[in-house]
């Protein structure tokens, strides 16, 4: 198991993960040390734990958007859908070559 120090308003944490894991780790917190800057422009003098709770408060909201975004989405089309959608372009194609032929002939 590897472990990496991650650093939130000018306070570390060492945080247990996954050998390789690290990596993404720094990256997650730093997403909450962007969080907590922003606050810090924002709220007074506020307990560590109150703060912290703020900052899982504003990822939780992103988290949120985020899943909303996702469902108003189009869903992905399925092979079945694919196929359906060239038979059709095919079938339409086989119309303009047959519709091209007799311009051609005439």
């Amino acid at each position: 198991m590897a472990q990496v120090v991650i650093t939130i308003n000018n306070r570390e944490y060492p945080i247990a993960c996954e050998n390789g894991q690290e990596a993404r780790i720094i990256q997650l917190s730093q997403i909450l040390e962007q969080k907590a800057q922003m606050l810090k422009d924002f709220s007074g003098r506020i307990s560590e734990s109150m703060f912290l709770a703020m900052i899982g408060i504003l990822v939780a909201d992103d988290l949120f958007e985020s899943r909303k975004l996702a469902a108003q989405a189009p869903a992905p089309s399925s092979p079945a859908a694919d196929k359906e959608t060239l038979d059709k372009l095919s079938s339409i194609l086989q119309k303009i070559r047959q519709l091209s032929s007799k311009i051609d002939s005439i």
